[in-house]
């Protein structure tokens, strides 16, 4: 499945205003992300630089067991963070081994970052329209298999965002690279009274973290 971004000038200025925000705040807080994550994320941003000289598509899809939280925000971070660098070759995705569907929690902890999140079908497995900039073309999101035909089923890099994914699924079919990038999963906040500041913690590691990916990529590291 091939997947292209139209092109984007150097200084992408289209960003939605309070995303570009949250994206800036990010980029201050680098300093945040551990030793041991920079050397993880160091690894996928070579990935993606060796993809470019190869003139070939990053396809990346992140995965978790439901596919409701952790790998639906880091798809969606990354897109938005590879589209600001310009990277245009990069797609991002996301699975899991079970469908559910795109946990609420998430969805208003994405929207309170500043992306433009609608229901575009009302379901139990909703689909949903999400915009980061004016320019680029808005995203289909919702839960599905990590091997469902609207994600890449060949050459494409396999980043597993819970460690139960991770253990569970030993072999990822049509993967070429696999990197294990697991994350809290905020579900253990669920209905108590620190719900919201668990679900934006997450929001915001998982920011700082692709940004820094995509920033390295396209050598922007100051």
């Amino acid at each position: 499945m091939e997947f292209h971004m139209p092109p984007v000038p150097d200084n992408v200025t289209d960003m939605l205003p309070a995303l570009r925000d949250s994206l800036l705040r990010a980029r201050e807080e680098r300093g945040d992300i551990t030793e041991d994550r920079l050397e993880i994320l160091t690894e996928l941003t070579r990935w993606i630089v060796e993809k470019q000289a190869q003139g070939q598509n990053a396809q990346i899809t992140f995965i978790c067991t439901h596919n409701s939280r952790r790998s639906q925000i880091a798809m969606l971070w990354a897109q938005a963070a590879a589209y600001w660098n310009a990277l245009s070759h990069v797609s991002c995705h996301s699975g899991g081994t079970e469908v559910t569907a795109f946990n609420p929690r998430a969805v208003r902890s994405m929207i309170q970052a500043g992306f433009d999140i609608v229901v575009a079908k009302q379901a139990d497995n909703p689909r949903y329209q999400v915009r980061f900039a004016d320019n680029a073309p808005p995203l289909l999101v919702f839960s599905k298999l990590y091997k469902h035909p609207a994600n890449p089923l060949r050459d494409f890099c396999a980043v597993m965002t819970c460690s139960d994914a991770d253990n569970g699924c030993p072999f990822v079919h049509g993967a070429i690279k696999r990197i294990s990038l697991p994350f809290d999963d905020p579900k253990a906040a669920d209905d108590r009274p620190d719900e919201t500041a668990v679900y934006d913690a997450c929001t915001s590691e998982i920011a700082r973290e692709m940004l820094f990916v995509m920033d390295s990529a396209a050598g922007n590291t100051q």
